[in-house]
Formats: C-alpha cells, sequence, structure tokens
C-alpha cells in the first residue's frame, strides 16, 4: 500500500465497480462490439484487495483482454474514450496500456501518450520507454518541451524524473542529470505553473544525488525572469532546508543573519499523540538595513531505539527592516503518519535562521 493510501483509504475507491461500470458504458459507446460483461466480470474479480495503483494495471489488463483488435485499431478506439472518462486519474489506465501492451510500436505508442496525457498524465507510461530505448524516447521528448500544449511540456520533465513517486527511478538519469538537461532548459522559464512545478521538482530529484550539478544549473540562469527564479527557489527547497550556503544565496538570503531570537517556546511542554504543539518567538534586527530571512525549524524526533531522527520544516521567508520586530507562530499536530512514527520522550525543536541554529525549546509526549 502507498503512503497515499494509508493516508486516505478511499484513494482506491477512484476505481470502484460504479467508475468500471462508467468505462464499459463508455467503450461500448465508441465500440458497440465491446464484450462488457466480460470486461466487468474480469475486472470487478477481487478487488477489493486490490490496491489503486493495482486496479489502475487491472482496468489495462481487462480491456487488453476483451479487444479483439490489434494494438494499433485498439488505440484508436482508446483514443475516443480518452475525452468521455470522468476522472483524470481513471484516464491513467490509457497510458498504462500503451505501456503495456505497446513496446513493438515505438512511433504510434509516443504518439498516444502525447495523446492521452491531456487527459490525465502519460508520466508513469513514458518511463517504460526511456528504460528500453533511453536515447530514441529522450529525443522525442525534447520535442514534447517545444510543444504548445502545457500538459506535453510537463510530460517531458515529469516523465523524466530520475525519482519520481509511485515508479521506479531512471537510474541512467540519476546517475548523469546532464541526459535530460536540455528539456530543463527549454522549460526553465515556461508560463505554466503546473510545468514549473515539474521542472522544480525533476531539480530537486537531482539534489539528492548531485546538489552541485542543480546549484550549477541555476546559478547559470537569469533570475530576473520571475518564472526561473520561482522554479530555482522550489528546485532548491530540500539544499535550502540543510542551510547550504549556494542554495541560500541563489535565493538572496546567503548573508549572515544579523537577528536575535526572543522568547522562543513550545505549547504545551507536554502532549499525547493526536495533540497539537504551537512553536513561537520573535525575530528582532540588530541592523539598520533590510535583510532577506530564511526561516526554518527542526524537531529531532525520538525513534524507537531512543535515538533521534531531525526532520527539518519550512517556516516562513521574510524581509525585516532595519531594527524591526516580527513575531513567528507555527501549529503543528503530533499525529502518526505511515512515514514517521512518534515515541515518547523529550523532541528538541531547533529555530534556523538563513541555514544557522540561532534557538530552540522542546516538547516531550507523554
Amino acid at each position: 500500500m502507498s503512503a497515499s493510501e494509508a493516508a486516505n483509504p478511499a484513494l482506491k475507491e477512484i476505481f470502484n465497480a460504479e467508475r468500471l461500470q462508467h468505462i464499459a458504458t463508455q467503450m461500448s459507446a465508441v465500440y458497440p462490439a465491446f464484450n462488457a460483461k466480460g470486461f466487468l466480470e474480469q475486472a470487478n474479480s477481487g478487488l477489493a484487495e486490490l490496491s489503486v495503483m493495482q486496479r489502475l494495471a487491472r482496468v489495462s489488463e481487462c480491456l487488453h483482454a476483451v479487444l479483439p483488435l490489434d494494438y494499433e485499431d485498439s488505440l484508436e478506439v482508446l483514443r475516443a474514450l480518452a475525452p468521455r472518462l470522468n476522472s483524470g486519474f481513471v484516464s491513467m489506465c490509457l497510458p498504462h496500456y500503451v505501456a503495456s501492451y505497446g513496446g513493438h510500436a515505438f512511433d504510434a505508442s509516443l504518439d498516444a501518450l502525447e495523446y492521452f496525457t491531456a487527459f490525465g498524465s502519460s508520466e508513469f507510461a513514458i518511463r517504460h520507454f526511456l528504460r528500453s530505448d533511453l536515447e530514441r524516447t529522450l529525443e522525442r521528448m525534447h520535442d514534447w518541451a517545444l510543444d504548445d500544449n502545457p500538459h506535453v511540456r510537463r510530460l517531458a520533465s515529469e516523465g523524466s524524473r530520475p525519482r519520481l513517486p509511485w515508479s521506479f527511478r531512471l537510474e541512467p538519469i540519476q546517475a548523469n542529470p546532464n541526459l535530460a538537461a536540455g528539456i530543463l532548459d527549454t522549460l526553465k522559464a515556461d508560463d505554466s505553473l503546473y510545468v514549473r512545478k515539474s521542472v522544480a521538482n525533476h531539480l530537486n530529484d537531482i539534489t539528492k544525488v548531485h546538489p552541485e550539478w542543480v546549484l550549477d544549473t541555476v546559478e547559470g540562469w537569469s533570475l530576473d525572469n520571475k518564472h526561473s527564479a520561482w522554479i530555482a527557489r522550489h528546485a532548491l527547497r530540500s539544499l535550502i532546508k540543510q542551510g547550504n550556503p549556494r542554495a541560500l544565496t541563489v535565493i538572496g538570503a546567503g548573508n549572515k543573519a544579523e537577528v536575535e531570537l526572543l522568547e522562543v517556546k513550545v505549547a504545551p511542554a507536554e502532549v499525547q499523540l493526536g495533540e497539537t504543539i504551537t512553536l513561537s518567538f520573535t525575530v528582532k534586527s540588530t541592523v539598520p538595513e533590510t535583510q532577506r530571512l530564511v526561516i526554518d525549524y527542526a524537531i529531532d524526533y525520538v525513534k524507537a531505539n531512543g535515538g533521534t531522527s531531525a526532520k527539518v520544516f519550512k517556516l516562513k521567508t521574510l524581509e525585516l527592516t532595519g531594527y524591526a520586530l516580527e513575531g513567528v507562530r507555527r501549529s503543528q499536530q503530533i499525529k502518526d503518519f505511515t512515514t514517521r512514527k512518534h515515541h515518547r520522550g523529550r523532541h528538541e525543536v531547533r529555530v534556523m535562521v538563513n541555514g544557522e541554529v540561532l534557538g530552540g525549546s522542546a516538547f516531550v509526549i507523554a
């Protein structure tokens, strides 16, 4: 089960019996000979035990099982189906079909992925073609980066992300980010927020292995362009949380913060699981000049073995005028996630300004 499904068990109900009936009905509308009964019998079998991604795959598999057409003719039927589906996520079963059954027809399959991505996303499916024929697929994706449709441009950057969630890693691109660098350069000032988020996430993926490569890349951009500046800021978010000096300099917060933190406290001092803590403090400027400040905080979570593991959270970015005071406050519920379990003990909280720890407090989980 994915983390998202654990947090939201109803997610897999995107593919429930009612939705399967919808797919069958729409397929019958575009292809009257469609075996709706056979499709529904196979698709509904054991459905309750399947995760959301397994259900998505099941739909693709069952469509293939009952369509008595060759691959190219099946694509024509699925192209007609795509605009009739009532969920963007559900439409991702169509790119899955291409990835599963279209490896022998490269050009027709990539044409289909380009078409289907506007209805949901082909980001998972394209990775199978990158894995089997990296050079030729990247060549096509470079063309997609120039497309008029933002969904297609996003596919170029999102599909080539080294560490796309819910998918396998693209080891060659993770090892050598230059392979997809041309795509990112083409999109570095894209006017679509949808595309810019993808470019930033792609670059943030790369910072996990090649932080200096990403820093060299964004430092070479003209950050007077507001779209490029937005991408750089979000691409460097992990490095900024780590207090990386170069990353902080890129966003204009590379100087030492000339401030004091007053009355740093966490309340209440003791909580039970499920309750909320509030971190509060005042930032006081000690110089007459205006300063750009990036303020984060870290919690040293107690582990089951008694050790600790730090997690950094974004808090605030601000322009603090000379000798000014600014209050900062953030509340956070202490609850378990699939990626983080809480344990009893004292949890240290550290406040960082421009990458430097300037104050702290603590709370206890009883």
